[in-house]
Protein backbone atom coordinates (compact mmCIF):
# COMPACT_ATOMS: atom_id res chain seq x y z
CA UNK A 1 0.00 0.00 0.00
CA UNK A 2 1.59 3.44 -0.96
CA UNK A 3 2.36 5.63 1.75
CA UNK A 4 1.37 9.41 1.79
CA UNK A 5 1.86 12.50 3.97
CA UNK A 6 1.27 16.14 3.86
CA UNK A 7 3.47 18.41 6.12
CA UNK A 8 2.34 21.70 6.82
CA UNK A 9 5.26 23.98 7.67
CA UNK A 10 3.94 26.52 9.99
CA UNK A 11 4.99 30.30 10.22
CA UNK A 12 3.01 31.92 12.92
CA UNK A 13 3.91 35.82 14.78
CA UNK A 14 4.95 34.84 18.53
CA UNK A 15 4.27 37.26 21.44
CA UNK A 16 6.70 37.35 23.65
CA UNK A 17 5.84 34.96 26.80
CA UNK A 18 2.34 35.21 25.80
CA UNK A 19 1.43 31.45 26.36
CA UNK A 20 -2.61 32.35 25.03
CA UNK A 21 -2.02 34.38 22.34
CA UNK A 22 0.31 31.96 21.21
CA UNK A 23 -1.84 29.26 21.47
CA UNK A 24 -4.79 30.81 19.30
CA UNK A 25 -2.56 31.90 16.78
CA UNK A 26 -1.39 28.16 16.85
CA UNK A 27 -4.75 27.32 16.56
CA UNK A 28 -5.74 29.58 13.84
CA UNK A 29 -3.33 27.89 11.22
CA UNK A 30 -3.78 24.19 12.66
CA UNK A 31 -7.20 24.84 11.38
CA UNK A 32 -6.00 26.18 8.20
CA UNK A 33 -3.81 23.26 7.38
CA UNK A 34 -6.59 20.35 8.12
CA UNK A 35 -8.76 22.31 5.46
CA UNK A 36 -5.20 21.95 3.23
CA UNK A 37 -5.21 18.30 4.31
CA UNK A 38 -2.19 18.48 6.34
CA UNK A 39 -1.65 15.21 8.21
CA UNK A 40 1.06 16.98 9.88
CA UNK A 41 1.67 20.27 11.44
CA UNK A 42 5.30 21.97 12.70
CA UNK A 43 6.00 24.71 14.31
CA UNK A 44 9.20 26.35 15.27
CA UNK A 45 11.32 26.11 18.17
CA UNK A 46 9.18 27.53 21.90
CA UNK A 47 6.74 28.68 19.72
CA UNK A 48 4.16 28.79 22.45
CA UNK A 49 6.42 31.03 24.45
CA UNK A 50 8.91 32.62 21.59
CA UNK A 51 12.85 32.06 21.87
CA UNK A 52 12.86 33.84 25.38
CA UNK A 53 15.10 31.93 27.38
CA UNK A 54 15.14 34.40 30.61
CA UNK A 55 11.26 33.38 30.72
CA UNK A 56 12.17 30.09 30.19
CA UNK A 57 12.17 28.58 34.15
CA UNK A 58 9.05 30.89 34.95
CA UNK A 59 6.62 29.66 31.82
CA UNK A 60 8.43 26.16 31.95
CA UNK A 61 5.46 23.14 32.55
CA UNK A 62 4.79 19.77 33.94
CA UNK A 63 5.25 17.22 29.95
CA UNK A 64 1.95 16.03 30.74
CA UNK A 65 -1.12 16.02 28.51
CA UNK A 66 -3.31 17.99 30.79
CA UNK A 67 -1.54 21.11 30.32
CA UNK A 68 -1.83 20.84 26.58
CA UNK A 69 -5.66 20.02 26.45
CA UNK A 70 -6.69 22.83 23.96
CA UNK A 71 -3.74 21.77 21.42
CA UNK A 72 -4.93 18.00 21.64
CA UNK A 73 -8.35 18.80 21.14
CA UNK A 74 -7.32 20.82 18.08
CA UNK A 75 -5.52 18.07 16.67
CA UNK A 76 -8.30 15.65 17.20
CA UNK A 77 -11.00 17.83 15.53
CA UNK A 78 -8.64 18.71 12.39
CA UNK A 79 -7.39 15.23 12.25
CA UNK A 80 -3.99 16.16 12.07
CA UNK A 81 -0.45 16.10 14.02
CA UNK A 82 0.88 19.01 15.72
CA UNK A 83 4.55 19.53 16.94
CA UNK A 84 4.72 22.91 18.87
CA UNK A 85 7.72 24.55 21.17
CA UNK A 86 7.23 24.59 25.05
CA UNK A 87 10.14 24.77 27.95
CA UNK A 88 9.42 21.75 29.96
CA UNK A 89 9.63 20.87 33.89
CA UNK A 90 12.94 18.51 34.28
CA UNK A 91 14.67 18.20 37.70
CA UNK A 92 16.34 21.28 37.81
CA UNK A 93 16.90 23.45 34.99
CA UNK A 94 13.56 22.88 32.62
CA UNK A 95 14.43 21.56 29.07
CA UNK A 96 14.00 23.37 25.64
CA UNK A 97 10.77 21.11 24.43
CA UNK A 98 8.20 19.81 22.08
CA UNK A 99 4.57 18.85 22.77
CA UNK A 100 3.61 16.16 19.91
CA UNK A 101 -0.18 16.04 19.86
CA UNK A 102 -1.69 13.49 17.79
CA UNK A 103 -4.86 12.98 16.04
CA UNK A 104 -5.77 10.02 18.16
CA UNK A 105 -5.54 12.38 20.87
CA UNK A 106 -1.99 10.78 22.29
CA UNK A 107 0.62 13.61 23.28
CA UNK A 108 3.84 13.15 23.51
CA UNK A 109 7.02 14.94 24.42
CA UNK A 110 10.85 15.38 23.23
CA UNK A 111 13.34 17.33 24.77
CA UNK A 112 16.08 19.40 23.16
CA UNK A 113 19.63 17.58 23.15
CA UNK A 114 22.34 19.51 22.01
CA UNK A 115 22.09 23.32 23.25
CA UNK A 116 23.76 26.12 21.58
CA UNK A 117 26.36 27.67 23.40
CA UNK A 118 24.56 29.89 26.51
CA UNK A 119 21.36 27.78 26.11
CA UNK A 120 22.82 25.52 29.21
CA UNK A 121 22.42 28.80 31.62
CA UNK A 122 18.91 28.59 31.51
CA UNK A 123 18.51 24.77 30.78
CA UNK A 124 19.66 21.25 30.91
CA UNK A 125 19.75 18.73 27.73
CA UNK A 126 17.59 16.15 26.91
CA UNK A 127 19.45 12.61 26.44
CA UNK A 128 16.34 10.50 23.97
CA UNK A 129 16.00 10.57 20.49
CA UNK A 130 12.78 10.49 19.43
CA UNK A 131 11.12 9.48 16.46
CA UNK A 132 7.23 8.74 15.54
CA UNK A 133 5.06 7.05 13.37
CA UNK A 134 2.35 9.11 11.16
CA UNK A 135 0.67 7.71 7.57
CA UNK A 136 3.18 4.85 7.94
CA UNK A 137 6.22 7.08 7.98
CA UNK A 138 8.74 7.27 10.64
CA UNK A 139 9.86 10.71 11.36
CA UNK A 140 12.70 11.68 13.15
CA UNK A 141 12.46 15.07 15.45
CA UNK A 142 15.18 17.60 15.78
CA UNK A 143 15.10 21.30 17.63
CA UNK A 144 17.54 23.78 15.93
CA UNK A 145 20.75 23.54 17.10
CA UNK A 146 20.06 19.52 17.23
CA UNK A 147 20.62 19.01 13.40
CA UNK A 148 24.19 20.96 13.90
CA UNK A 149 25.39 17.53 15.64
CA UNK A 150 25.94 14.66 13.15
CA UNK A 151 25.01 12.16 15.57
CA UNK A 152 21.50 13.63 15.83
CA UNK A 153 20.06 12.79 12.30
CA UNK A 154 22.75 9.85 12.16
CA UNK A 155 20.49 7.99 15.30
CA UNK A 156 17.23 9.54 13.64
CA UNK A 157 18.47 7.35 10.72
CA UNK A 158 19.54 4.23 12.79
CA UNK A 159 16.36 3.94 14.14
CA UNK A 160 14.01 3.68 10.72
CA UNK A 161 13.56 7.35 9.97
CA UNK A 162 11.94 8.43 6.71
CA UNK A 163 11.76 12.19 6.95
CA UNK A 164 13.39 14.78 9.61
CA UNK A 165 11.89 17.58 10.87
CA UNK A 166 13.45 20.45 12.61
CA UNK A 167 11.48 23.01 14.67
CA UNK A 168 14.30 25.76 14.55
CA UNK A 169 15.05 29.57 15.16
CA UNK A 170 17.27 30.39 12.50
CA UNK A 171 18.51 34.01 12.15
CA UNK A 172 18.62 36.20 9.07
CA UNK A 173 22.71 36.17 9.27
CA UNK A 174 23.03 32.16 9.77
CA UNK A 175 20.47 31.08 7.32
CA UNK A 176 22.86 30.25 4.67
CA UNK A 177 24.68 27.80 6.19
CA UNK A 178 22.27 26.22 8.18
CA UNK A 179 20.23 25.27 4.68
CA UNK A 180 23.78 24.06 4.17
CA UNK A 181 23.97 21.82 7.19
CA UNK A 182 20.31 20.57 6.85
CA UNK A 183 20.69 19.63 2.71
CA UNK A 184 23.84 17.71 4.04
CA UNK A 185 21.43 15.90 5.92
CA UNK A 186 18.51 14.88 3.70
CA UNK A 187 21.65 14.11 1.08
CA UNK A 188 23.87 11.79 3.28
CA UNK A 189 20.94 9.85 4.82
CA UNK A 190 18.76 9.85 1.54
CA UNK A 191 15.65 11.41 3.36
CA UNK A 192 13.54 14.66 3.00
CA UNK A 193 13.98 17.22 5.52
CA UNK A 194 11.62 19.92 6.76
CA UNK A 195 12.42 23.23 9.05
CA UNK A 196 10.06 25.02 10.73
CA UNK A 197 11.44 28.21 11.14
CA UNK A 198 10.33 31.75 13.65
CA UNK A 199 9.94 34.50 11.13
CA UNK A 200 9.63 37.45 13.56
CA UNK A 201 12.36 38.88 15.90
CA UNK A 202 12.27 36.70 19.02
CA UNK A 203 14.73 36.40 22.05
CA UNK A 204 16.82 39.48 20.21
CA UNK A 205 17.48 37.20 17.16
CA UNK A 206 15.72 38.71 13.67
CA UNK A 207 14.69 35.20 12.52
CA UNK A 208 14.39 34.41 8.97
CA UNK A 209 11.43 32.68 8.02
CA UNK A 210 12.01 30.92 4.88
CA UNK A 211 10.64 27.19 6.13
CA UNK A 212 11.94 24.94 3.69
CA UNK A 213 12.19 21.24 2.61
CA UNK A 214 15.34 19.68 0.99
CA UNK A 215 14.55 16.35 -0.84
CA UNK A 216 16.63 12.95 -0.80
CA UNK A 217 19.19 14.32 -2.79
CA UNK A 218 19.66 17.38 -0.78
CA UNK A 219 18.18 19.75 -3.58
CA UNK A 220 15.80 22.58 -1.62
CA UNK A 221 12.26 21.54 -3.46
CA UNK A 222 10.12 24.17 -1.31
CA UNK A 223 10.46 27.46 0.33
CA UNK A 224 7.93 29.98 1.58
CA UNK A 225 10.61 32.68 0.62
CA UNK A 226 8.95 35.04 3.06
CA UNK A 227 8.58 35.55 7.11
CA UNK A 228 4.87 36.09 6.47
CA UNK A 229 2.47 34.04 8.40
CA UNK A 230 1.09 30.97 6.70
CA UNK A 231 0.66 27.52 6.11
CA UNK A 232 3.36 25.99 3.43
CA UNK A 233 2.25 22.28 2.47
CA UNK A 234 4.39 19.61 1.07
CA UNK A 235 3.80 16.18 0.29
CA UNK A 236 5.22 13.02 0.18
CA UNK A 237 4.77 9.98 -1.39
CA UNK A 238 5.62 6.25 -2.50
CA UNK A 239 6.18 6.32 -6.03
Amino acid sequence: MKRKMSVCLAQVEVQRGNFAANLKAHIELVQQAGKLGAHLVVFPELSLIGYELDLIQELAVDASSDNFQALSKEAVEQGVTIIAGCPLLDNGKPTIGAVVCFADGQVEFYHKQFLHSGEEAYCTAGANDYVFEICGYKVGLAICADFTNPNHAANAAALGADAYVVSALISQSGFAQDSKILASIAKDHQLPVFLSNHISKTGGWLAAGNNSVWNANGECDMSSGSNEVGCFLYTIEDK
